[in-house]
């Protein structure tokens, strides 16, 4: 029976329990320390990525601008998500303030919508690089580019204040338990004592707009390449173009297949232990990865990095 305005108001919670990534203490010691050295090699992989990019003239193209961009993003989408998991480890299941929770969503959700942007806007770039060379520079030019990064952000931004909005509005009166190792939608939408359709439609469309519309431009970019480089007349024109847009693709893939597998339908996940592992996924790997993942194989970073390493 749902309670009434009066008694909700009365008795909202004020802080949340987080129980964490794993309330197993014979565990928990040993993923403290490999989640904390994990942080670290994030937080320094994306940090060379922007050093590099800001610091070689030979990488100031719209390619690496993104990617530059991309890097600062995942810096900051990792602490926003780690710092709480790290403490669950080390000190097991603990109260997160109201505030500090709305305030965790916040930034998560600002970040996560930013990235699906900013992975369309690379898309699109590979696309005009590889089906419109002649024209690359003009519609590619500086001023372009950061206008596609400041709308990227500033939309992840509207869509944050919507739907957090939303979310710290309702009411919760208890239980205050978080089977999750951060503030996530889901959980909070489980948690709520009113009626949430009002938020599940605000998440809806913006799971539409941010995350299948960004889909699909990825999609509809990479299938125009596709064409583009199958009527290309050589085998080594062909291995080209690929190798420009196959680390993107793998980032793509990896991120869009957990996080809408994760959001298609937020209030109702039941496995949240399934959730768990699969946030660990774009919220630990993807991070960590993507720097590994663009870099593995470019020359011009490699290259960078060797003048870097030859300066000092």
């Amino acid at each position: 029976m749902e309670k009434s305005p009066e008694l909700a108001n009365s008795t909202r919670v004020q802080y949340f329990v987080l129980l964490g990534l794993s309330t197993r203490l014979g565990i928990r010691a040993a993923l403290f320390f490999v989640f904390l050295a994990l942080y670290l090699l994030t937080l320094l992989e994306n940090a060379l990525i922007v050093y590099l990019v800001s610091t070689h003239s030979e990488l100031r193209k719209p390619m690496y601008f993104f990617l530059a961009n991309l890097s600062c993003l995942e810096m900051s989408y990792v602490s926003v998500t780690m710092p709480t998991l790290l403490l669950g480890l080390w000190a097991g299941p603990y109260r997160i303030p109201f505030t500090t929770c709305m305030t965790q969503l916040y930034f998560f959700i600002l970040l996560i919508g930013t990235e699906c942007l900013l992975l369309a806007s690379m898309a699109y770039d590979r696309y005009v690089a590889i089906c419109r060379p002649l024209h690359y520079p003009l519609l590619m030019r500086p001023r372009v580019c950061m206008a596609l990064a400041m709308a990227s952000w500033l939309g992840g931004l509207v869509v944050s204040v919507a739907k957090t909005t939303c979310i710290a509005s309702l009411s919760y009166c208890g239980p205050n338990i978080i089977n999750h190792f951060f503030c996530d939608v889901s959980p909070l939408l489980n948690l709520s004592c009113t009626h949430v359709a009002l938020t599940e439609l605000v998440d809806f469309i913006s799971a539409i707009v941010i995350f299948c519309g960004t889909l699909l431009v990825a999609l509809a970019s990479y299938m125009a390449i596709g064409r583009a480089v199958l009527r290309m007349p050589s085998a080594a024109a062909r291995r080209k173009a690929f190798s420009t847009c196959a680390s993107h693709l793998v980032v793509v893939g990896i991120f869009y297949s957990v996080a809408l597998f994760i959001y298609a339908r937020p209030s109702r996940i039941k496995s949240m232990d399934l959730s768990k592992v699969l946030s660990v996924i774009y919220t630990v790997a993807t991070p960590m990865c993507n720097p590994i993942i663009y870099c593995l194989r470019n020359k011009e970073v490699h290259g960078a990095v060797r003048k870097t390493l030859g300066r000092s």
